[in-house]
C-alpha cells in the first residue's frame, strides 16, 4: 500500500465499478487536492451492479492526487487517490 515515498498511501479500489467522485451531479466532490481525510471520511462511490458503495479513506491524511475521473469505469485495485499521512 506505500509507494517509494513512504508518507504517500495509495487508496485502491475495492471492487470493480464506475467511479463517482460526487454524490450526484450538482454535488461538490467528496474530496479535492488539499483536503484533510480520516480514515472513515468517504472520499468517493464506486457503483456495482447498481448498489452504490461509499468508499472511505481508511487512512489519516491529506489528499495529493486525484488519479480518475469522475464517472470513469475502474477495476479492483485501481488507484485513486494518493494520501500524504505526514500531514496528518
Amino acid at each position: 500500500m506505500l509507494t517509494a515515498d513512504e508518507n504517500i498511501v495509495v487508496v485502491k479500489s475495492p471492487m470493480v465499478g464506475t467511479f463517482y467522485a460526487r454524490a450526484n451531479p450538482n454535488a461538490d466532490p467528496f474530496v479535492k487536492i488539499g483536503d484533510m481525510v480520516e480514515p472513515e471520511t468517504t472520499i468517493c462511490i464506486i457503483e456495482a451492479m447498481k448498489v452504490f458503495n461509499e468508499i472511505p479513506a481508511e487512512t489519516r491524511g491529506k489528499i495529493v492526487a486525484v488519479l480518475v475521473d469522475d464517472e470513469e469505469p475502474v477495476d479492483h485495485g485501481r488507484p485513486l487517490f494518493k494520501v500524504d499521512t505526514s500531514a496528518s
